[in-house]
């Protein structure tokens, strides 16, 4: 699977502690790997058709679409800002 990050992603990505951007990049390897891995904690968002969301950290998550063999990122961040505008 390939990458690509959305400019909100981008934006949203530089925001983030040291600490948190590490664990983005863990999780986002993760899901290159294999995008069902039990700590991602995976599931579709209510209402969309094709976003998901993934477990960054207790308090971080991110926001993805599955495009044929692209994952695109679309937003990171806390749980509740990132999924009012995922």
């Amino acid at each position: 699977m390939h990458i690509a990050r959305a400019e909100r992603f981008k934006r949203a990505y530089r925001r983030l502690s040291q600490r948190e951007m590490e664990q983005a990049r863990k999780a986002i390897e993760m899901l290159v790997r294999d995008f069902r891995y039990p700590s991602l904690r995976m599931k579709r968002i209510r209402g969309t058709a094709q976003i998901w969301e993934a477990r960054v950290s207790r308090g971080c998550l991110m926001t993805f679409q599955i495009q044929g063999d692209m994952i695109v990122l679309r937003n990171i961040g806390e749980h509740d800002g990132t999924l009012k505008n995922p």
